[in-house]
């Protein structure tokens, strides 16, 4: 059985699949899962988890997606009771690949829960319940419960009075409750107070431009709890933390942006405080954070994590319809900056937090628009985009780049120093997703803008020249690659010192470069310099000081050191899976490179199983056309064909062929050992005539 809730918000359908969980838990039901399905990837993750719990898959595994097939398998044959709540779907046609099975026991039931009034959300079994605003009858009697089990008796006609101004809407309701109870007032006290509040709502959110038909009574009930809250302690501060709160993301935000010295000093602003007049209230902005969650208005829950602030869409979207245009760039500006004192410097801490930061971002750019350019408050656009490049999002930080740097250009103009930035970061991006052509035509360009705006000596234009000589190298064009950044480290260590980090990645990639080029005994030596300087200077669990040891591993495989290549790789590849994860692109990298030297090494068998790893991965993280993917293939071919098994690396081999001509050109090295690697293997499966 399969019962989908739907409905506009603020109804109550969550808190009715809430009530049904909850009964199906008393009633003896064995499993219960509760998925958060506002996006399809929450979905994967909470069956995958629940796979793990139930042991129908390892609980080592790191395949959410294999996982989640398992688990809804599990669903489909269990002769033990089940039930799955999905919660809030949005995207119908991502979810409908996860709509769990009928149960061939009967035993299994499927709640789901959406805002989209459609015809997919029927058939395959599934009965669609319409879910809107309380009876009249339901409205009544849940301002009686409410009301008399705090002692406020008041007559029923009152009750319904009340409830039919607030348009039976569940959350205007829950407001109204949460008021009377706070406060003390009956029914007929509010109901006078709730029309006054109208009246005042008339010239502001005019009945037309509602189009759901009853935002008008939960704004009104929502500036009654307002007008209450702002006189509770902290005086005054009730109001100023509910806007705030609606800019955000209605999922949630951290605890920890209430403590932010940028929200301290809007809330002083809010009291016409001075920022230098003295110390605040101690806890002010928490302290109204506090209230705002006892009069129902959002919800400050710890065990919710980084979303642990969370307020309903509907009280977010009264709450913004209610303020003035003219203090709109206030909250813009105390969020972005808050975001942005928040958000950890090191962008592999915390996935989730920082997950949270760049929804919370989304929203308020939404809300803010052109207001979130202002020069004190665009920090956190571009903070969001380094945080999807860092942490190997590399096609999203893409779409993401190509967006602002269009808004940047737009707004601030094509030669903006800030819209360069957004390029070169665009560029970057370009690069890692593996489009090398976009990214040279790109960073050509910042390099000619910077040049001529700042000087050939200028850092911005050095950084240029590097990111550009980078990207050379992966398009094959090398010596182009080495002339640039031997200028580079000239420039960086005439400028910043020896030993300035920006100097020791210049000498990274020269050595990078010089390894392509054959100079195998200058890049060792450059990479050894590299690694001591940045062990020295960062400490050994810097990433900086990892990618150093990993790029000397390479250096010492080209130069035939292939047991030195694979102690080192080893532990590149564990203090990348420490501090990244095991599905970074830098620790897909770091196995990728470990699985060549053990085959170099004659480790065929172990650098087999990890080469089939690293391919899987590429291609579910980077997409089959990826450069690396590709590569990640031509390695894997190498150890089939180093076991033996020839047939399979042709197969392979030749495919490679194919994908680097199609994507690097017939000329690029890459393509030119393709060919070689399939070269050798038909002669050794007897094909010397293709050889």
């Amino acid at each position: 059985m399969t019962q989908v809730f739907s409905g506009g918000g603020g109804v109550g359908k969550s808190q009715l699949a809430a009530s049904y969980a909850h009964q199906a838990l008393a009633a003896g039901t064995e499993v219960v899962v509760w998925v958060d399905a506002a996006e399809s990837d929450q979905i994967t993750t909470l069956y995958a988890q629940a796979a793990r719990r139930l042991e129908v898959a390892s609980t080592g595994s790191e395949n959410a997606e294999s996982d989640a097939r398992a688990f809804m398998d599990w669903l489909s044959t269990t002769t033990r009771s089940w039930l799955v709540v999905l919660d809030d779907l949005t995207d119908l046609d991502a979810a409908d690949a996860w709509w769990p099975p009928p149960a061939l026991t009967g035993n299994g039931r499927v709640l789901a829960t959406t805002r989209r009034r459609e015809a997919l959300l029927s058939g395959a079994g599934r009965t669609v319940i319409p879910v809107d605003t309380y009876t009249p009858d339901e409205a009544a009697a849940y301002l009686h419960e409410r009301l008399t089990a705090e002692g406020i008796t008041d007559p029923p006609e009152d009750h319904a009075a009340l409830a039919t101004a607030l348009g039976h809407l569940p959350l205007a309701l829950s407001h109204a409750a949460a008021y009377m109870i706070n406060e003390g007032v009956s029914s007929s006290e509010y109901l006078d107070l709730f029309t006054d509040s109208t009246r005042r709502l008339v010239d502001v959110m005019p009945r037309g431009a509602d189009t759901e038909r009853y935002g008008r009574e939960v704004a009104a009930a929502l500036l009654l709890s307002l007008d209450a809250a702002q006189k509770s302690d902290p005086v005054g501060l009730a109001t100023p933390a509910l806007r705030l709160a609606a800019v955000l993301d209605p999922a949630g935000h951290p605890r920890t942006l209430w403590a932010s010295a940028s929200l301290d000093a809007h809330m002083r602003a809010q009291r016409g405080e001075q920022a230098d007049s003295g110390p605040a209230p101690t806890g002010a902005a928490r302290s109204a954070l506090r209230l705002l969650h006892r009069y129902g208005l959002l919800t400050d829950d710890a065990r919710n994590g980084a979303r642990a602030v969370q307020i309903h869409a509907l009280t977010a979207r009264a709450a913004l319809e209610i303020t003035p245009p003219t203090e709109l760039p206030a909250i813009v500006d105390a969020a972005a900056n808050a975001l942005v004192e928040i958000w950890p410097e090191a962008d592999h801490t915390d996935r989730e937090l920082h997950a949270v930061l760049r929804a919370n971002t989304d929203v308020l750019h939404t809300h803010a628009g052109d207001l979130l350019w202002h020069a004190d408050r665009r920090d956190v656009l571009y903070r969001t985009g380094q945080n999807l490049s860092n942490t190997g999002l590399y096609a999203a930080a893409a779409i993401y780049w190509q967006r602002l740097a269009a808004e940047s250009e737009r707004l601030l103009g094509s030669e903006h120093p800030d819209t360069v930035i957004a390029w070169a970061n665009l560029a970057a991006s370009y690069g890692r997703a593996g489009r090398t052509e976009e990214a040279i035509g790109i960073e050509e360009r910042v390099v000619a803008v910077r040049e001529r705006l700042l000087g050939s000596d200028h850092l911005g234009t050095v950084r240029g020249w590097a990111n550009l000589a980078v990207s050379y190298g992966h398009a094959g064009r090398v010596q182009e690659a080495v002339g640039i950044e031997e200028r580079v480290v000239a420039v960086r260590e005439r400028l910043l010192g020896s030993e300035h980090p920006d100097t020791a990645i210049a000498w990274a990639n020269l050595a990078a470069s010089y390894g392509r080029a054959g100079r195998t005994e200058e890049a060792i030596g450059i990479a050894e310099r590299v690694v001591a300087v940045r062990e020295r200077l960062l400490g050994s669990d810097h990433l900086d000081t990892v990618r150093g040891w990993a790029n000397l591993a390479v250096s010492y495989g080209h130069a035939g050191r292939v047991q030195e290549a694979v102690g080192i790789e080893e532990q590149v590849m564990a203090d990348r899976e420490r501090l990244l994860g095991p599905d970074h692109p830098d620790t897909v990298l770091a196995r990728g490179n470990l699985s060549v030297s053990y085959a170099e090494a004659g480790r065929v068998q172990e650098a087999i199983g990890i080469g089939e790893r690293v391919v899987a991965d590429r291609e579910r993280l980077l997409g089959s056309d990826h450069p690396d993917t590709v590569r990640a293939r031509g390695n894997l071919a190498v150890s089939y064909a180093e076991a033996g098994r020839v047939q399979e690396a042709i197969g392979i081999e030749g495919r490679v062929v194919a994908d680097c001509e199609r994507l690097l050109g017939s000329d690029h090295p890459d393509t030119v050992r393709a060919r070689g690697n399939l070269a050798v293997s038909y002669a050794e499966a007897g094909r010397v005539q293709e050889a």
